[in-house]
């Protein structure tokens, strides 16, 4: 495993959304943490979302550090798919009305639901240069995959997302599955992979005990 420091300086990040709370579940304590460092400007855009939906997702949003109020789609939840042109046309007006983002997080091509998986899809082809990273979203499907980019979290934010989840989505509480449990473990577990190493001679860890995971199809690394 080979570990990277992101580059001083302004960083300007994209959030992406098929429904309210995909981007906090998915990379929450990431953004918490970066955003944390300053000169950050996060700009989020929600595809679907009821308006109860959506003042949750607008509370969220600056919760978590975003520069300005979520953008919202109005497409049709679970139906994204039908919907293909529009969320195109939805991402490249995002795209066109904002600045070059540095970072865009997106669910996985891979994942399980429709939704997640067409925005894993389309947006590689909306933005072509920018770091598209996809997050992932635990959930009764078991299709978690093998991510290959890892950002250790500090205990303090992985709490803090996940107090900041069970605050600001109260129309979730009813699932079954929405418990501190659930988050922190699958935080726990990407924390697990992502050391570096061995213990150090003083018995300490090597890197966070907690970390969120993404898959980056493309990485290019540039010298200038």
């Amino acid at each position: 495993m080979s570990a990277l420091g992101l580059p001083p300086g302004p960083l300007t990040m994209f959030a992406i959304g098929a429904h309210p709370d995909d981007i906090e579940i998915g990379c929450g304590a990431t953004l918490l943490s970066l955003t944390s460092r300053g000169n950050v400007d996060l700009r989020t855009l929600v595809a679907t979302g009821t308006p109860e939906r959506q003042e949750e997702a607008r509370r969220a949003a600056e919760a978590f550090g975003a520069s300005r109020e979520p953008v919202f789609g109005g497409l049709p939840d679970a139906r994204l798919p039908e919907h293909w042109g529009a969320v195109k046309d939805l991402l490249h007006a995002f795209r066109d009305d904002n600045p070059r983002p540095d970072v865009v997080f997106v669910p996985r091509s891979e994942d399980a639901h429709q939704d997640h998986r067409l925005l894993g899809d389309l947006v590689p082809t909306v933005w072509r240069g920018p770091l598209v990273l996809h997050y992932e979203i635990p959930k009764w499907d078991g299709d978690l995959g093998r991510p290959n980019v890892y950002l250790p979290v500090s205990e303090a934010d992985a709490t803090h997302k996940v107090g900041l989840l069970n605050s600001l989505f109260p129309s979730q509480h009813g699932r079954d599955w929405w418990d501190d449990e659930f988050f922190l473990s699958i935080m726990r577990l990407r924390g697990a992979e992502a050391q570096q190493g061995p213990r150090g001679d003083n018995g300490e860890r090597r890197g966070s005990r907690y970390a969120e995971a993404f898959s980056a199809s493309k990485l290019i690394i540039s010298t200038e």
